[in-house]
């Protein structure tokens, strides 16, 4: 599975988030302890404010928080939403099989990813 960097990083940001105490956390904290660039960040944090998945408060104590807990927001949730959703193509011919192998590939990766929450990767953080 290929991901993008916008992806990652939108991956990054929520786990900071989920890691956050409660309460605003600063764009600025996210993009400096992430390493990511605060204008690409800024557009990402707009696409997850937009889809649900992150609030937001403006001021001097504004920041971003989780719209749900974290145990309720996958892994796969995120990635569909930035990286939408692949297809493969059609393989004609001999080739058919591969176009159903990508597509059990897909499924079994959908599958795994939606198992796998926020809050499961910020414990995993926690033990060694």
């Amino acid at each position: 599975m290929h991901l993008s960097a916008r992806t990652q990083y939108a991956l990054r940001a929520l786990t900071e988030l989920a890691a956050a105490p409660p309460g605003p956390v600063p764009a600025e904290r996210i993009a400096t302890v992430q390493g990511i660039p605060r204008k690409f960040l800024d557009n990402i944090l707009l696409q997850l404010r937009r889809a649900g998945l992150i609030r937001s408060q403006r001021g001097p104590e504004g920041g971003y928080w989780l719209a749900r807990p974290a145990d309720e927001i996958t892994l796969a949730e995120v990635i569909l939403l930035i990286e939408g959703r692949h297809e493969h193509g059609d393989y004609p011919g001999v080739a058919q099989p591969l176009a159903e192998l990508w597509t059990a590939l897909r499924e079994h990766e959908e599958r795994l990813l939606t198992e796998i929450t926020f809050a499961q990767i910020v414990t995993s953080r926690a033990t060694p």
